[in-house]
């Protein structure tokens, strides 16, 4: 989502607290505070008395937005009475998604001078002028110009309408003592008679009666061996 269009509208900024702070104390506890940077805008919490590691503040500043600053700045320190004060991290807290959804709830880290970890910070951000995307599923379909919005179509359940009944088959009449299958007029065609007719049958030819056969056929003489002696076996050679 666009967020473009920032400069000049508002941001809130609730610090809510801190969580595992590194202490700067050694007899007592210390005392912390949270200072806040974006732009030429600075804001300082109450300090925490006696807050040690985890103190709590519960207190929202407004800021004033710049067009291309999207990071905020803070700082947490630790408050003394008779020298300077000390310095326990800081951290960036990037609004790219603050300005894009309008509402951010996230503990952010914080670094030593060193770079080492020094705790964290909590705080709650809302954009209230922040687009929400519009869901034309549910909120309509979008409108061109030049096109009216079509009526509903009529739902159309089959079988609205009966379908036609079907022709009924003629039944033929009955008549008492007639059967069905002389209720049709008898066919008057007429055929023109066969030449064939009123010649006698013909006689089958002697010749085509064969005498019947016998099966198997007896042996016949072979032309090109003598026959072997009847009860000599094997034969003698020749």
């Amino acid at each position: 989502m666009s967020i473009l269009g920032i400069h000049g509208l508002t941001l809130e900024v609730t610090v809510i607290g801190c969580y595992n702070l590194e202490d700067k104390e050694w007899v007592s506890r210390q005392d912390p505070y949270v200072c806040l940077d974006y732009g030429s805008a600075k804001y300082r919490t109450k300090t925490c008395t006696d807050g040690g590691k985890n103190p709590t503040f519960q207190e929202k500043f407004i800021f004033t937005l710049i067009e291309g600053l999207r990071e905020l700045n803070v700082g947490v320190w630790n408050s003394n009475t008779l020298v300077a004060d000390d310095f326990i991290g800081s951290g960036r807290i990037q609004l790219h998604k603050v300005l894009s959804q309008g509402f951010e709830d996230c503990t952010w880290p914080l670094q030593s001078k060193t770079g080492r970890h020094s705790g964290e910070v909590r705080l709650i951000m809302h954009y209230p002028n922040a687009r929400q995307p519009q869901n034309w599923m549910t909120k309509g379909a979008p409108s061109f110009p030049g096109y009216a919005p079509s009526a509903p179509l009529a739902q159309v359940t089959p079988y609205a309408h009966p379908p036609p009944a079907p022709h009924p088959t003629p039944m033929p009449y009955a008549v008492p003592g007639l059967s069905s299958y002389n209720l049709y007029p008898p066919s008057t065609t007429t055929y023109p008679p066969s030449p064939f007719a009123g010649y006698p049958p013909q006689a089958t030819p002697a010749s085509y009666n064969y005498p019947p056969q016998v099966y198997p056929p007896p042996p016949q003489p072979s032309h090109f061996y003598p026959p072997a002696p009847a009860g000599i076996y094997p034969p003698p050679p020749y």
